[in-house]
């Protein structure tokens, strides 16, 4: 759900959006900033100033053509005309490649800020649709922010400049062009307020399309995904869901469009008025020689002028500002997302963790995947969690974990409940291998070192945590020892599903840890060699507190206390022995599978 801050920002328009998102944007360069300003100002200035230096110099044109002065006057005005130009040409040209790297610039800083605020949310949010579409529409936003604010400066400090001059010369004319010149802009103006209200709604129906496009698109093409769907022949199956998806996207676009060009004709018409008044006040000012004929040739000029600056103001930058409004919006409501907060504490090594009543339920789920469990874990016990799949035994992990906070009950870790402990005070005691662990596409050293990556990754301590993981570099798929490049795609080698198994375990071991967890990942090898893994495993975790999360029984009997989920309920708890011997669904899911162990 939306909190306080997101709702407000909903609410707000495009000149709150641009003056939240200005601080963001001046912080990536001040002088820089400072100087692209002052730069666009002078612009806007001297092109304001340029009709008057164009009447100056056609009124000393003929003024020498009717005798009335010399030609050393339409010499100094031509020069100062010619000088003018080749100078705002110039400061055009500085200040565009200005505006360009600041732009680049910009666009890399609020990717940075992005990527740190989803690294902040809580971790049941990837598990929340709606949020999920929230960050695919920030992403769309953050590339349409730099350039957002860009198109509002260049329309305050360019253009802006540029119509109060011009303003101010055409009042000293003759007052009522001004008016003339309101038809012109205020049409438009509007316009592009319709345009900002209408593409705002086309984006928030478009974002859960888009993300959805993109998930079929990886199936065809992604890494991932592409041999089994070119095996199953899918192909033909996801490109039809892709086009489908594509249609309604085009769909949602072109209404939107429609709707916002229709509205665009009306008013170009009366735009269309307001400067054919222009040219015929000045047609009858000159008959009338309230003017001369360089201020009609001047004016008349810079009435195109006019004219096109305010279709480049109102369509291209104020246009393109209103068009990307909804979007940059979902960037900066993105941004005041509630993040999960809490206490940073030093937990002591010799802690235990006792559950209180848990209860947890996903998302938009009717049931619930953990229900009033309770238990505690002793300091340096190994625990086995088991039960049939869907039973809850990972969810419980990221319950113990912390990456999950409970709806219901506590978890306690000594007397720190993890509702108000900071997620780095409780990530620090753990060192975790999935059942989907990353196979990165990395060199042997980066693959194990990342587990801690403050930590160089010395030969001797890779050896250290190889030996442990039962990893030998001197096996000829590391032909070049730590330093093999563990994938084909850029030149390297590629490993069976076990070494990468023993490459995750090392990871993990690497880590400094006070709580080590193994959340099924041999789920995908046989049942013998997930037996020998694990007991591997218990030998090397000696003393201290380990998980192991398994729904095969036949490695458990290591465990000092084996818990036994169902339906997300704690139904069974004690050692091998008294579960079999009890008849419960332990022995009921052991029975099920003694065949796989029997040599």
């Amino acid at each position: 759900m939306k909190n306080q801050k997101q709702k407000a920002m909903s609410k707000m328009n495009i000149f709150h959006v641009f003056f939240e998102l200005v601080p963001k944007i001046i912080k990536v360069s001040p002088w820089i900033f400072l100087c692209g300003f002052i730069l666009n100002l002078i612009d806007g200035a001297i092109a304001g100033s340029m009709t008057f230096i164009t009447q100056n110099f056609l009124d000393q044109a003929t003024g020498y053509v009717s005798q009335k002065n010399g030609i050393v006057a339409v010499i100094y005005a031509m020069v100062g005309w010619g000088t003018m130009h080749i100078f705002w040409q110039m400061l055009n040209g500085v200040s565009y490649f200005m505006n360009m790297m600041y732009l680049r610039k910009t666009q890399g800083y609020l990717s940075l800020e992005i990527n740190k605020k989803t690294s902040r949310l809580a971790a049941i949010c990837y598990e929340n649709p709606e949020i999920l579409d929230d960050i695919n529409k920030a992403e769309q936003g953050k590339n349409c922010a730099a350039s957002f604010v860009n198109a509002i400066m260049i329309t305050l400090n360019v253009h802006i400049p540029y119509f109060i001059c011009m303003t101010i010369y055409l009042y000293k004319v003759k007052p009522i062009l001004i008016v003339s010149l309101l038809l012109i802009f205020l049409p438009t103006l509007l316009t592009q307020i319709l345009r900002a209200k209408v593409f705002s709604k086309a984006e928030d129906l478009s974002a859960p399309v888009r993300r959805e496009c993109f998930y079929y698109e990886s199936c065809m093409i992604g890494r991932e995904y592409y041999k089994e769907t070119r095996i199953l022949g899918a192909f033909p199956y996801f490109k039809k869901k892709y086009v489908d998806l594509q249609k309604l996207l085009n769909q949602l676009i072109f209404h939107a469009s429609a709707k916002s060009d229709l509205a665009e004709l009306g008013m170009k018409l009366l735009s269309l008025i307001g400067y054919i008044g222009i040219i015929v006040l000045l047609f009858a000012s000159l008959m009338n020689r309230e003017i001369s004929v360089g201020a009609f040739a001047a004016i008349f000029s810079a009435v195109g002028q006019m004219f096109s600056r305010m279709e480049e103001v109102v369509y291209r930058h104020f246009g393109s500002a209103a068009r990307d409004f909804g979007m940059v919006r979902n960037y900066l409501q993105f941004l005041h997302r509630e993040e999960r907060e809490g206490i940073d504490i030093e937990i002591p090594e010799d802690t235990d963790i006792a559950l209180q009543g848990v209860a947890f339920t996903y998302p938009n789920a009717e049931n619930k995947a953990i229900d009033n469990v309770s238990f505690t874990i002793h300091h340096g016990e190994t625990i086995a969690i088991v039960g049939e799949n869907g039973s809850g035994k990972s969810t419980l992990v990221r319950l113990i974990t912390g990456l999950y906070l409970p709806d219901d009950g506590d978890i306690f870790y000594g007397s720190a409940n993890t509702k108000d402990l900071a997620i780095g005070s409780l990530y620090k005691k753990f060192s975790v291998v999935f059942q989907k662990y990353q196979q990165y596409q990395m060199t042997l050293r980066e693959n194990i070192g990342i587990g801690d990556a403050l930590k160089r990754a010395e030969d001797e301590t890779l050896d250290y945590v190889c030996n442990q993981a039962g990893i030998d570099r001197n096996d000829s798929s590391f032909f070049k020892g730590y330093d093999t490049m563990l994938s084909r795609e850029f030149d390297g080698t590629d490993l069976s599903g076990g070494q990468w198994q023993r490459i995750a375990i090392a990871r993990s071991l690497f880590r400094p840890h006070q709580i080590i967890v193994l959340d099924e990942p041999t789920a995908a090898i046989d049942p013998i060699e997930e037996t020998k893994i694990y007991h591997h495993f218990a030998e090397i975790t000696k003393g201290k507190t380990a998980l192991i999360v398994t729904h095969r029984l036949g490695s458990v009997k290591l465990a000092d206390r084996i818990l036994v989920m169902k339906h997300g309920k704690l139904v069974e708890q004690g050692v091998h022995k008294e579960l079999v011997k009890a008849q419960g669904e332990y022995a009921r899911l052991y029975m099920s599978q003694e065949q796989w162990y029997r040599t």
